[in-house]
């Protein structure tokens, strides 16, 4: 399986709702985000945003691991990408492109470029019908926990978790 990459979005879905353990569960050793993402949580932290702390805690103690366009190939599609996305989703989306990686994220015009650049992706309903795929929790559980992401601000584009869903 590939290593995922995750955009702040996934990532502050997970801390939000209490349940940033799954990712760490599902994605133990193969999970990584780019320097851009962990700034943007620094950021979201800065303003007030504390349910974030569990991933600060865990960038911390190196998980997911922090990963940064290097090559010059990288670096102009980097570039080329925040002309119209911000610097984490380019990030992600040029490490994911280049590297192989799965982009977990949920924005609709990152997912897009992600697509165009063919890019495998998830977001955070994937990983939830993972989660139930993989017996990580229960179909219950995974609802509820959708709830409190709704409650914390994400605008899920389900309105309930099925495993009849393709998951990433």
């Amino acid at each position: 399986m590939p290593d995922i990459i995750f955009d702040t979005n996934v990532l502050s879905n997970f801390s939000l709702a209490d349940r940033f353990d799954l990712l760490k569960l599902l994605y133990n050793d193969s999970a990584c985000c780019a320097g851009a993402v962990a700034t943007e949580i620094q950021r979201g932290i800065q303003c007030g945003h504390v349910g974030l702390s569990a991933v600060s805690t865990s960038l911390a103690h190196g998980w997911p691991r922090i990963e940064d366009p290097a090559s010059t190939t990288e670096h102009h599609l980097f570039a080329a990408l925040s002309i119209s996305l911000g610097a984490g989703e380019s990030a992600c989306i040029v490490l994911a492109a280049q590297r192989g990686y799965v982009f977990a994220c949920d924005d609709r015009l990152a997912r897009n470029e992600a697509a165009r650049l063919g890019v495998k992706l998830t977001g955070t309903v994937g990983i939830l019908i993972k989660a139930v795929m993989v017996e990580a929790i229960d179909l219950k559980e995974a609802n509820t926990v959708l709830r409190r992401m709704v409650k914390a601000g994400f605008y899920a584009p389900v309105k309930s978790i099925t495993t009849t869903r393709v998951c990433g």
